[in-house]
């Protein structure tokens, strides 16, 4: 009976007390009092408190109201401080009733512990920023949980080892070994652990000794920066500005403990993150808000410690990333130019390639209209030079005679010179006339020949620059016998003007006679008044322009833009090449050619060329 009387006691107790403890958890306000041990101008403390403010306002579903506090416990202290600031807060926080109270750092935490009783009586504690041996040494109640940051000395030398390969020694940077936030214990590890390495201490020093020390360290050492609070001059300022001080005196990489001294000059090292001191602080204490018992969130070591690396300060010590601890993150690295201008550079790439291939198919293109003009330019030599042919051999029996007349002469003259050298007293003056003649029939009947080579030579398309006077000279010279046949009279009036122009001369003097043969052609049915005008002028600085007019009925006003097409005749027995051949030369002489009918009569066909610079 009496252990069943018991268990029913105690069975009543749980269910009369269970209610009250839930109704407890119930009615707890959804209100945070954070108390820092810093004043809050460093980075630090800062964004730890950014990152438990951000974590509280993502919880949504129960608005939560967050006071804070800074203790400024690195420039403040003694009974009578901390006597005064504890009346403060049960003063300002007397109506404001607290759910959670969270503690940053081990000074914090000391001090909330001790004013509980009389200031948050069963209110839960969450604590951050605290050290694996305060928390042994505080040994803090259940009501209080919270985030174990655990910074080793020993993690701080391998760090250094990482940066100078053959590290003999580093030097300790700090504040007193009490005030210390990190490496406080660093005498210990060593003594428990051992090393190699010599410890120079410049802790508790005046800036100016700091400064005088950093900047005269032997080789092969580095600096363990732990935090710079005071000058020694009665002057406070954020470690993180210390740091920039002495990393511009030091005459060696320096190590630190904290991801905010990475920009003011640390190599890096093992650092403790705020922002996840910050989230575990706040995650924490919402759990508890939510209603959970602190008793059942146990106070724990948190990741909040990683290899973190500066890397323009890699650069300036010649620190190798292959050299780094595993699993390193690397901040401040300036970006590659195709990191910085990713889509920029591949805009770039891409319109290079698109023009290199635009340009490779334009020289392609050139090359190709180069070969199809160097191979046209020997169409038009072969055509050409059948045109030439076929004029020849309409010009062949004029050719002929105007051979034999020189011929017959020369044949005269050498058989009176033998006669009279047959004599017994020849007359030598009558003889060296004679001789004179023959040279003359013989240069008359050398002329007749060479121009007959040079109108039927096939020779490639060659330039050079060329008197037009003289190219309309020899072509009317040529056909002059042929027009005297024809009953055709032979004008040509010349620029007083020398017009140069560069060309082929022998095409270019294939093109009048062709002009000259069609004028004699058109003119072929007429009884008289048969005349040919051939002109050569100047026109200003830019053109020299050829005139071949006829007295002939002209060409029919629809058909003038039709002369030039190939196998376009108006001749009976005429293949239609001639002035399509014409056309085509002047052309590749960047030239122009066209026709119109006189106003009294006739054709007249305009040749006009660029004048030879």
């Amino acid at each position: 009976m009496d252990n069943a009387f018991r268990l029913s006691l105690i069975i009543l107790l749980a269910a009369l007390l269970s209610p009250v403890d839930v109704r407890a958890q119930e009615m707890r306000p959804h209100s945070m009092l954070v108390l820092d041990q810093s004043d809050r101008r460093g980075l630090f403390y800062y964004q730890i408190f950014a990152a438990l403010r951000t974590e509280v306002n993502a919880h949504a579903h129960a608005p939560t109201t967050v006071y804070s506090e800074s203790l400024d416990l690195s420039r403040f202290g003694g009974e009578a401080y901390e006597e005064s600031f504890r009346q403060f807060l049960e003063t300002k926080y007397r109506d404001r009733p607290i759910g959670v109270v969270v503690a940053v750092g081990t000074a914090a935490l000391e001090l909330v512990l001790r004013w509980r009783s009389r200031l948050w009586a069963d209110v839960p504690v969450v604590f951050a920023l605290v050290e694996e041996t305060d928390f042994a040494r505080l040994r803090p109640p259940s009501m209080a949980t919270g985030g174990i940051t655990s910074t080793k000395f020993a993690d701080a030398i391998k760090a250094a080892r990482a940066i100078v390969p053959h590290l003999t020694a580093v030097a300790l940077v700090g504040e007193d070994w009490g005030r210390q936030l990190v490496f406080r214990n660093w005498k210990d590890e060593v003594a428990a652990v051992g090393t190699d390495v010599r410890v120079i201490e410049i802790l508790g020093r005046p800036m100016k000794e700091v400064l005088e020390r950093v900047a005269a360290l032997p080789e092969n050492s580095a600096i363990v920066y732990s935090g710079l609070y005071s000058d020694g001059s009665g002057n406070y300022q954020p470690p993180a500005e210390a740091l920039r001080l002495v990393a511009a005196k030091a005459n060696r990489p320096i190590v630190v403990a904290s991801e905010t001294f990475i920009e003011p000059g640390g190599v890096g090292g093992f650092v403790l993150l705020p922002t996840q001191i910050g989230m575990d602080a706040a995650r924490r204490a919402l759990r508890i808000l939510d209603g959970e018992a602190p008793e059942n969130l146990p106070a724990s070591v948190i990741d909040a410690v990683q290899p973190v690396f500066n890397w323009q300060q890699m650069q300036h010590w010649g620190v190798s990333e292959s050299s780094l601890p595993p699993g390193s993150r690397i901040e401040l690295r300036e970006p590659s130019f195709l990191e910085k201008y990713r889509w920029r550079s591949v805009v770039l790439v891409a319109a290079l390639l698109f023009q290199a291939t635009l340009i490779s198919f334009l020289l392609h293109e050139r090359h190709m209209r180069r070969m199809a003009e160097v191979e046209a330019r020997n169409r038009l030599s072969q055509l050409a030079h059948v045109n030439r042919q076929a004029t020849a051999g309409e010009l062949s029996s004029s050719i002929a005679h105007e051979l034999n007349q020189p011929l017959g002469s020369i044949l005269t003259n050498a058989e009176t010179a033998e006669l009279m050298l047959g004599a017994a007293k020849p007359d030598l003056g009558e003889v060296r006339e004679i001789i004179s003649d023959i040279k003359r029939d013989d240069l008359r009947a050398s002329e007749v020949i060479r121009r007959m080579r040079s109108l039927l030579k096939r020779a490639p398309f060659e330039t050079k620059e060329i008197d037009l006077n003289q190219i309309v000279r020899e072509a009317f010279d040529f056909l002059g016998l042929q027009a005297s046949a024809r009953n055709v009279a032979l004008y040509l009036q010349t620029s007083p003007q020398v017009p140069r122009v560069r060309g082929d001369p022998v095409q270019l003097q294939q093109v009048i006679i062709n002009l000259v043969v069609n004028s004699m052609d058109a003119m072929a049915k007429m009884p008289y008044g048969r005349t040919i005008i051939g002109r050569t002028e100047v026109n200003g600085d830019a053109s020299a322009v050829i005139s071949i007019s006829d007295s002939g009925p002209g060409i029919p006003q629809d058909r003038l833009n039709d002369v030039f097409d190939p196998f376009f005749t108006t001749k009976e027995q005429g293949m239609g090449i001639g002035l399509s051949i014409a056309r085509t030369i002047v052309l590749a002489h960047s030239g122009q050619i066209w026709a119109e009918n006189q106003p009294g009569g006739g054709a007249v066909f305009h040749l006009s060329l660029p004048l030879a610079a």
